[in-house]
């Protein structure tokens, strides 16, 4: 681990603002990113993310410096974003399906996006979808996991991971659809802007003449 990050550390430990305020701004990327994948706007992921790094500071004597301070509050982020939905968002659409497994494979993305792009698409489905897609898709947990997680059925987890990534196939294609509008429509305002240049060779031939 850096000397830097363990003086910050040491000041944490220590209650030092300065120190708890540079160590917040040095991993404020990290720990928003991942707090925006788990809920549907700023005003929340910064909740999410205040409570988290408060989390950290509360439980940093914790830590095991052997290991890095980057996953260790990776995950402080993470389960105060499931405590967060659990506490303040009702699990919807939860039915089971017993093929849910077998259809989760017909469904696949096929436009690509942009990291920003993406997020913000992911954003868009419903609390209960997002939660399990990020959950399973993203983190890499199993159904029988998040099913402990959330408190729901491992056959729900699964069809609200279809669910999520049906929705996601439809977002995901009304988002590319909508930016091939603008870049067509911002491509005519430039060339309305520029000057046509055969015309401007036959006005000054004009004038010459």
């Amino acid at each position: 681990m850096e000397e830097r990050l363990l003086r910050l550390l040491d000041g944490c430990l220590k209650n030092d603002r300065n120190s708890q305020k540079l160590l917040y701004q040095e991993f404020y990327n990290f720990a928003m990113n991942i707090c925006l994948r788990y809920t549907s706007n700023r005003y929340e992921a910064s909740e999410v993310l205040n409570d988290g790094f408060f989390k950290a500071f509360l439980n940093l004597a914790k830590f095991d410096r052997a290991r890095p301070f980057k996953a260790w509050l990776g995950r402080i982020m993470h389960n105060t974003s499931i405590d967060y939905y659990r506490t303040n968002l009702k699990v919807a659409f939860m039915e089971d399906l017993d093929h849910a497994d077998a259809m989760e494979s017909d469904i696949s993305i096929e436009h690509q996006l942009d990291y920003e792009d993406l997020l913000a698409v992911i954003r868009r489905l419903p609390n209960a979808y997002r939660m399990v897609f990020n959950l399973y898709e993203v983190d890499g947990y199993s159904h029988e996991e998040i099913a402990g997680m959330l408190k729901i059925s491992a056959g729900t987890s699964r069809s609200n991971l279809f669910k999520a990534k049906k929705k996601l196939q439809e977002l995901v294609s009304l988002h590319a659809s909508a930016k091939l509008r603008d870049q067509h429509t911002e491509a005519k305002v430039v060339a309305l802007r520029q000057p046509d240049k055969n015309v401007i060779i036959n006005k000054n031939r004009a004038q010459d003449e």
